[in-house]
């Protein structure tokens, strides 16, 4: 009864950095010249969020051409979002197909006891 409804995001907008702020950031940490956990406090971000901009780095093999392009997650690549996206696809209709396969399979069943 006494329970108050908190809103998580208090009308905050998301931090958006720029793909030049990422750059440097993961520069500066490959670096090696101060811990990550004093980069972050100097930059005004999450330490974590160092390593996982690192990481989407390393992901596209270090090509900048490619990393940080908009928002998102996943930033993959076109190449490996396509696939994945039509692998899922194809996954949902092989269900779908397995599904149909199955209650012809009942109904022929059904059918066949009815006839005889």
């Amino acid at each position: 009864m006494g329970k108050e409804l908190l809103k998580v995001n208090n009308g905050r907008q998301r931090q958006q950095f720029s793909k030049e702020f990422k750059l440097n950031a993961i520069k500066l940490l490959q670096a090696g010249q101060k811990p990550a956990t004093q980069l972050a406090l100097e930059l005004g971000i999450r330490r974590n969020l160092l390593y996982k901009w690192a990481e989407t780095l390393s992901t596209h093999a270090g090509n900048t051409a490619t990393a940080f392009n908009g928002p998102g997650r996943n930033k993959l690549g076109a190449r490996k979002d396509s696939l994945k996206s039509e692998n899922a696809k194809l996954r949902r209709e092989l269900r779908r197909v397995t599904e149909e396969r199955d209650i012809l399979k009942k109904a022929e069943a059904y059918f066949a006891k009815a006839a005889k």
